[in-house]
């Protein structure tokens, strides 16, 4: 009973040292993050999302449209020491500053990518393991460059490579704004470019989701945090919402 005891205490430390190393746990809790980030991960589940999508240390990895780079301050710790991380941006003094502000993001590669000019030079073709994107579609659904995009992920994939898709929602009973306006797409137009450029649907995740989220808001998805576009109006009503419904979408390249 002794031995049996014993070895139940071993395999549960085991287990405890394990859950206390996961790198992507490591990543998330990274001292490089910026505190109002950090503040977000209720709402925007950076650990469950790229979990879903399958990320692993060793990958490379296509970031599209890093923004400000919040997915980035996790991408590129948990990447530099096996892995790649590419950050597709049209040429952001700011992104450029921050990715030289840090030893931790000394390895990030950035690539030329401006959609809405044809500039859509993401990373070596057949390279990439994953070509991540969170809340971008609408963007390029405005200038009429979604299926371009879609296609040049396709094309920096290696075979089996994933495609994995992190957009505002808009629910299936409301017609779809060609220029998505407002934010907010369908999960079918999303689905749409992506069998065109030749994926396959992988899976869907809720992890995102917000069942509080209308999609009906006077200035579309910046009405709610953490853009406030109507500022102080309504403001307790937007913050009780919280952030946007959002699709979480898995895609193969077959």
């Amino acid at each position: 009973m002794k031995t049996l005891f014993a070895a139940a205490i071993v395999l549960a430390t085991v287990g405890a040292q394990a859950q206390a190393i996961d790198p992507l746990k490591a990543a998330v809790a990274a001292d490089n993050r910026t505190v109002g980030n950090v503040a977000r991960d209720a709402h925007r589940h950076p650990y469950e999302t790229l979990s879903f999508f399958g990320i692993k240390p060793s990958d490379t990895v296509v970031e599209l449209s890093p923004g400000g780079g919040w997915y980035t301050e996790i991408l590129a710790p948990y990447l530099r020491e096996q892995g790649q991380l590419y950050a597709a941006d049209a040429g952001s003094v700011r992104f450029k500053a921050k990715m030289d502000s840090m030893a931790v993001y000394g390895k990030v590669k950035i690539t030329a990518f401006d959609p809405a000019k044809g500039v859509l030079d993401i990373a070596p073709a057949g390279s990439a393991d994953a070509v991540l994107t969170f809340r971008n579609v609408h963007n390029w659904m405005g200038s009429g460059s979604a299926q371009a995009v879609f296609d040049a992920a396709f094309k920096a994939l290696k075979p089996g490579g994933v495609l994995g898709v992190e957009e505002h929602r808009l629910p299936a009973s409301r017609p779809q704004d060609p220029k998505a306006g407002s934010g907010y797409v369908h999960e079918a137009t999303v689905i749409r470019f992506a069998e065109a450029a030749g994926f396959k649907l992988a899976g869907r995740s809720e992890v995102n989701a917000n069942p509080k989220d209308g999609a009906d808001h006077p200035e579309g998805v910046w009405t709610l945090p953490p853009t406030y576009a109507l500022k102080d109006k309504d403001r307790a009503k937007y913050q009780a919402i919280g952030e946007s419904d959002r699709m979480t979408l898995k895609f193969v390249k077959p």
